[in-house]
């Protein structure tokens, strides 16, 4: 015998309403067709729906795969309404971008100099790494913390839809 998915209350499998709380039973919403199962009707769970705003966030962040995250967050529905989010995920993008310029833009050019030059790919590639810690720590704690120049870049970004 089926239960309320609300109260638990027992219930037949044919009450579109639960008796004791009047919660709607699945299989019978309004976009329910007679004689279909509830399951084979629903799109599909939510794969996003356990994640929480926060934890989005801190993913956004994570060094050489972040951006998958950041553009997971952005085409979500789940996070459209979310400025803050969605500001994290356009500065995650940002960042990455700033350590694809260092990687294939800085680093051949710092190959070309001599051996007794300090290489400033490296130093760059570890102020990024830093900064992106920097902003885990920030968005576990549910600051937007913008960073010079790119983070002005996000906040723009973040308010247009």
């Amino acid at each position: 015998m089926p239960f309320c998915t609300q109260c638990g209350h027992q219930s037949s499998g044919q009450d579109a309403f639960c008796a004791n709380c009047g919660a709607p039973q699945p299989g019978f919403g309004p976009s329910a067709r007679p004689g279909v199962p509830f399951s084979a009707q629903s799109p599909g769970a939510d794969p996003l729906a356990g994640l929480t705003p926060r934890t989005a966030s801190i993913l956004c962040y994570i060094p050489t795969v972040g951006w998958i995250a950041a553009i997971i967050v952005l085409a979500a529905r789940k996070f459209k309404s979310d400025h803050i989010v969605r500001f994290h995920a356009f500065q995650g993008l940002y960042l990455f971008a700033a350590w694809l310029v260092v990687s294939w833009v800085v680093r051949p050019l710092a190959l070309t100099l001599p051996d007794h030059f300090i290489r400033i790919d490296h130093i760059l590639q570890a102020v990024i790494l830093a900064v992106s810690i920097f902003m885990m720590v920030k968005a576990s704690h549910g600051e937007p913390y913008v960073l010079p120049i790119i983070g002005e870049l996000a906040q723009r970004s973040a308010t247009e839809q």
